[in-house]
């Protein structure tokens, strides 16, 4: 019988940068930005094709988007397609606090 691992990993917050992933904090901006996509998508109820439409992208490209295929779309871009879904998108840019780390990206999304 094979033996488990059960050793538990405590998480940073950031499933890209426990994985040890390069630029671990765009990609997690990159799939907050798109799962925030896919619930304005899902919340009225489109097609992916009407959703395209509507993002100037082709169906296909789409599907491969909200799959999680992220490659080839700047968070510039990705925010011009909340905006394209009627969304505010805010930057603020403020001090670090002096911990001795990096400054930090994060995405707070407003409920309406």
């Amino acid at each position: 019988m094979a033996e488990r691992d059960d050793e538990v990993h405590v998480s940073c917050g950031n499933v890209f940068a426990d994985l040890g992933l390069p630029d671990a904090e765009e990609r997690l901006l990159k799939a907050q930005l798109t799962a925030e996509l896919r619930r304005l998508i899902e919340s009225r109820t489109l097609t992916q094709t009407a959703a395209a439409k509507v993002l100037g992208i082709g169906q296909a490209d789409l599907s491969k988007l909200l799959r999680g295929s992220l490659r080839g779309y700047s968070v510039e871009r990705l925010m011009g397609f909340l905006t394209a879904f009627d969304q505010d998108v805010e930057i603020t840019v403020r001090p670090h606090p002096e911990t001795g780390e990096r400054g930090r990206i994060s995405l707070t999304l407003a409920t309406a």
